[in-house]
């Protein structure tokens, strides 16, 4: 049997196809970048078929590498969670933009349904608010909207998902399914219920039959039609992104907790088979699915992370590199008092205001690019200590915070989270944990190894340790300017 797998990591910015081996060590990689359309302010699409062609030429790029399809023991996807493609099941094809998990076109519906009184039975029901973040509202605009989208439903041939169902659909050649990690973030899947919900479904105004079979996290549940790469390999591992990095990051006990810094920022806590319920505005969703039995996690999710230092890159100009940034933050010895809260596209939780706009306070002649790029990784630390307040007020403090991602390779942010929490924080040398717990799934769905706690002892690499070594009154001083600011906002 071969050892090798597959990773499809589908994610905002850029679609990726990387090769494992049985001891995690990466044999190849190929990366396309994704188009981003900004149709209007606080709207965010992708192009479904982009998504496709891109994940394709990058999968059969790996694969040749590989020495062919029949080297591949299994795929595992993992992807960009609450994006919502519509596509036709006849055809094949997208028949809209698929609208991003960033975008908030959506947020005047959530507030109609918060104010009808909806949010608390849907929290209760779904362990999710009623934001534009999350998928259902999007459906519902596309029917709205879209020409295509409604001729389709009223026709019987619309097809809903998430990235990786829409994947899996184009791989398979026509297998409707979403693993219950991603299903969880639809607003239509109540945590305790096997498939969508029809009552969900009617709140929402998303016909039931346009949407994916729930299925496991791992095991056989999907085949790669043979014309792809010249060999029928078996789909074995699913997961949302964040849900993937958790398991990569071998956070498979109660209470364990990881922290991804990539587009946006995303903590879970693994909550085993209790299903979470907060009363801090934090998430309860499904961490993964095995026979049907799920476990679940405490979720944080921060809309801007490394998409702040893009903004200053591609947009304001103030770095050539995100390297570059984390120099500047060590060639000054503060920020000399400025404070960035990144809400360029809202803030996410434990605040949950869609309307927020970004904002950088404290400003004076002295302000310079070293000052706003420092206050820009500073951002990282003070949003991440609004998640642990939040989650020890629901009973879940955190031990130790185990990071991942492409900002933790910064050693400055890396520190400076440290700091400021005044907790201990890992990093793993091999920082692309999503695609790692894709891996660790597809290798337990076909056998290669017997559990997830195998799997993650067989492929999880060396990590570092930062330790706390700032002092409590700068902590505290940081950490009201930063309040301040935030009420801004």
């Amino acid at each position: 049997m071969s050892e090798l797998i597959l990773v499809l990591d589908a994610g905002t910015t850029s679609t990726r196809a990387m090769l494992f081996a049985r001891d995690g060590a990466l044999q190849a990689v190929a990366q396309r970048e994704l188009t981003q359309h900004y149709p209007q302010p606080g709207w965010v699409e992708h192009d479904a078929g982009e998504i496709w062609d891109r994940t394709l030429a990058c999968a059969r790029e790996v694969v040749d590498q590989a020495g062919g399809g029949e080297r591949i023991a299994a795929i595992g996807i993992t992807n960009q969670r609450e994006t919502v493609v519509a596509w036709d099941r006849t055809s094949g094809d997208p028949l809209h933009r698929a609208i991003v998990w960033q975008d908030r076109r959506t947020a005047p519906f959530c507030t109609q349904l918060r104010d009808a009184g909806h949010e608390a039975e849907v929290q209760q029901r779904t362990g999710l608010l009623l934001d534009p973040y999350f998928s259902a509202t999007k459906m519902r605009w596309l029917l709205d909207h879209s020409e295509a989208v409604a001729g389709a439903a009223q026709r019987g041939t619309l097809a809903f998902g998430t990235v990786e169902s829409w994947l899996v659909f184009k791989l398979s050649g026509g297998e409707h399914v979403s693993d219950a990690s991603n299903a969880s973030r639809t607003l239509l899947l109540p945590l305790d219920g096997a498939q969508f919900d029809p009552g969900l479904c009617d709140l929402f105004g998303v016909p039931q039959s346009a949407l994916p079979r729930v299925c496991d996290s791992h095991g056989a549940l999907a085949t790669c039609a043979q014309e792809w790469f010249a060999a029928p390999i078996p789909i074995c591992g699913l997961a949302g992104d964040q849900q993937s990095a958790t398991i990569g990051q071998g956070c498979l006990d109660p209470g364990e907790t990881k922290a991804t810094y990539g587009t946006g920022a995303f903590v879970l806590t693994n909550m085993g088979e209790a299903i979470p319920h907060s009363s801090h505005r934090l998430l309860g969703t499904v961490l993964m699915q095995q026979g049907g039995v799920r476990h679940y996690a405490l979720e944080g999710s921060v809309f801007v992370a490394g998409s702040l230092i893009q903004w200053l890159r591609d947009s304001l100009g103030f770095i050539v590199s995100a390297g570059e940034s984390e120099a500047l933050a060590r060639s000054i010895p503060d920020s000399g008092g400025v404070i960035i809260v990144p809400a360029l596209s809202g803030l996410g939780a434990p605040h949950w205001r869609a309307e927020a706009r970004g904002v950088i306070a404290g400003l004076s002649f002295a302000s310079g690019k070293p000052q706003i790029v420092r206050a820009a990784l500073e951002a990282m630390a003070h949003q991440t200590a609004d998640l642990a307040t939040a989650f020890a007020a629901d009973g879940a403090p955190w031990g130790l915070l185990r990071i991942d991602g492409g900002m933790s390779a910064n050693d400055w942010m890396a520190q400076d989270l440290s700091d400021m929490l005044a907790l201990e924080v890992e990093r793993p040398d091999f920082v692309e944990t999503t695609a790692l717990g894709a891996a660790m799934l597809a290798g337990v769905g076909c056998g290669m190894f017997a559990s997830l706690g195998e799997a993650a002892k067989a492929m999880r690499g060396r990590v570092r340790r930062f330790t706390p070594a700032m002092a409590d009154d700068v902590r505290q001083e940081r950490l009201a300017r930063w309040r301040k600011a935030l009420a801004a906002a």
